[in-house]
Formats: C-alpha cells, structure tokens, sequence
C-alpha cells in the first residue's frame, strides 16, 4: 500500500477537477468509475472491489470490508481545494447492494443523469447495478480519462523513469548469470526475483521469454526449453513503481551471430533508429510506424516484420496511442510510448528491439537504457 504525500494531494484533486469539468460540460450530474486505472489516477487507490463516484458536490470510494483499509491508508480524505469531501464508503456485500448504495447517494445529490464506464462492467453486473437505478439516464461515459492519462505530469514522469531505471538494473544483474542449459523459465524467474529485490511493485506483465525458434512467438510465454548455442533470446519485462510501468524488450544472440541473424538484428535496429529519428511532439503514429516500416519492407525478412510500432504505456501496458497504419493521433509533449520493431520468422527465431521514450517539447527522452549488445559471450 502507498499512502499518498500530502504533497501530491493538489496533484490528485486537479484530476478530480479536471474530471468534473467535462461533465458540466457534457450535462453530466454524476460520473461512476471502475477502471482499476482510473481509481488510481482519481483516488491513488490500488486495491480491488471498488468503485468510484463523482459529482458536483463530492466523491465517494465504494469498497468492502476486504479493502477498506486499504483505501483508508492510501486515498485523500478530502480533496485539496474548496474543502470538497471525498468519502470512503465500506459496503455491507450481504446486506446492501451496489445498486442500492449508488441509488441512495444519487438521491442525496439529486442526479438525473449518469455516466459510467461500460466498457469495466460486465453485462449482467450493470443489469444489476441498474435495476437500482430507475428514472436516471444512464450513459457510457466518453474516453476524457483514458486521453486525460496519455499526458503525464512531472511527477508521473518520475515515476516512470525509476520504473524503467529498475528494469535497466534488473537486467544488468541477470546478464552475468545467464548460462547454456538454463530453461526459459528458470531465466524468466530470476529476472523476476530481482526486478521485486530492487523494489519493483510487482511486474509490469508476465514476462515474455523465448529461446531459439520459440523467439519467434512475440508474446512466448516461459516454458522449459533449455538456452543453446547459437540460440536467439527475446525478452520483454517491465518494473512497477507507484503503479506506473516500464516496457522493454532487449534481443540476444547465444554466442557468435550467424549472419542471417546479425542482418536480422541490424534490420529492426535500423528500423528502431528510422522512427526514433521523427519521434516529438506534433507527429502522428501513421508516420512513426512508417519510418520503420519502410525499413523492414525493403529488407530479406520483410513477409516476417510485425505490424504495428507501438503503444503508449502508463498506468496499464497498453495506453492509447496504439501507433499502425491508422492511427492519426498526434503525439503529444508529456506521453510516453514504446518504440518495437520486429521480426518473427516461424519455426526460425525472431527478435525485437523495445525502448520507452519520453516525449519532450522539441523531441524525446529514451527512459529504458538498458546494454543492447546483441552477441552474449556463453
């Protein structure tokens, strides 16, 4: 659990602000949220089982007797400004339900219209919660938070650089025990235990470790299969800190490069290198996934380049923008987005080369530093 500084409280109270601006503006008495995500950016809260409501006049955390302390230790009690209360409410699950909490305090408010997050709640737990709700309109709420959250503030910012700079250390811990014979999973957990050593919140995703031709599969969970020489290693991890996530894929060789897999290699970094070269502020991801696009395709490996360049990263692995052939978003000084090139040739090996970057006004910080040597001397 992390309480929240009392430093931080004006940071989290503007979201809050911000938030109750949109619904003035989109004729919104009251705004039910359920995204994990958006409980931390709104209240800190980490925790499970709960639910957030916001109106003009107040805000409330709903949760249950598993977690309220846990809310207790981490959420303000009261927002910053205007001495708006924030409660925390502990629902009796056997007595009461959702519905009839949110029914109660829409009442108290006089809220006539709703919005909430539909694409959180299942079908038939917003049958439920809305049988309880009758005479409101209820509307899914619009995307505000999800692109409110593509920009981070300073002190996100920090938060991202640490957890990036823990999957750095990690990584150059574990490189001097990686040996011949080692099972990917074996690999996979060590890196693990160091990442949570470091001070790590937990892992970003399950890993993704692949060793010789199971490097090919871009998302290749752990298995058994032992390191040999001349094997191609993929792997893709990320550190947590204050719920923020780095992601970061580094590509190896076990031993000297065949050639194949040196062009390989020197392929998605020249592709990498291509896209970092336009990434600042005002540039669409169309034209980031281009640059490296057009790299891949005019090389031997282009019926086996991945699509797609890449994604934001923040609260969860995989923010908006999602930067392919179609994504007009233009970028934004304050996101951070990764960068991942890659080439998958079945039954062969494949690798991929990923950086988080920082977008900065005239250009970009690279947060994910981590050695790129390609060969490993085994």
């Amino acid at each position: 659990m992390n309480a929240l500084p009392q430093a931080l409280q004006p940071l989290f109270a503007q979201r809050l602000a911000r938030l109750r601006t949109h619904m003035a503006e989109t004729g919104l008495d009251a705004c039910l949220v359920f995204a994990p995500e958006h409980l931390r950016y709104l209240f800190n809260y980490s925790g499970e089982a709960a639910c957030g409501l916001l109106s003009a006049r107040g805000s409330w955390l709903i949760t249950d007797y598993r977690f309220i302390e846990q809310a207790e230790e981490e959420c303000m009690h009261h927002e910053w400004r205007r001495g708006v209360a924030t409660e925390l409410l502990c629902r009796d699950r056997q007595r009461e339900r959702l519905g009839q909490v949110l029914g109660r305090l829409l009442a108290d408010i006089g809220a006539s219209r709703l919005a909430y997050e539909a694409g959180h709640v299942s079908v038939s737990q917003w049958a439920e919660i809305s049988a309880d709700l009758p005479g409101l309109a209820l509307v899914p709420l619009s995307d505000f938070l999800v692109q409110a959250r593509r920009v981070k503030d300073a002190w996100e910012q920090q938060q991202m650089r640490q957890a990036a700079a823990l999957a750095d250390a990690a990584l150059e811990a574990l490189r001097p025990e990686i040996r011949l014979g080692q099972s990917e999973r074996q690999l996979a957990t060590r890196l693990e235990q160091l990442l949570q050593d470091l001070g790590s919140e937990g892992l970003s995703f399950p890993t993704i470790l692949g060793f010789g031709p199971r490097s090919a599969l871009p998302h290749s969970a752990p298995s058994d299969r032992p390191l040999q020489k001349g094997d191609l290693i993929v792997l893709d991890f990320g550190a947590v800190v204050n719920g923020y996530r780095s992601d970061m894929t580094r590509s190896h060789v076990a031993g000297t490069a065949l050639p194949w897999q040196q062009r390989m290699y020197d392929t998605v970094s020249t592709a990498q290198q291509a896209a970092l070269a336009l990434l600042k502020p005002g540039v669409n991801g169309r034209t980031l996934n281009e640059a490296a696009s057009t790299v891949l395709a005019a090389s031997e490996f282009a019926e086996h380049a991945g699509p797609g360049l890449g994604h934001g990263v923040g609260l969860i692995l995989h923010e908006q923008p999602f930067m392919n052939t179609v994504c007009e978003a233009r970028l934004r000084a304050g996101e951070v987005v990764t960068i991942e090139p890659g080439i998958y040739i079945r039954g062969q090996g494949g690798l991929r080369i990923e950086d988080d970057a920082l977008l900065l006004e005239g250009g970009h910080e690279i947060l994910s530093r981590a050695h790129r040597d390609f060969e490993l001397a085994l």
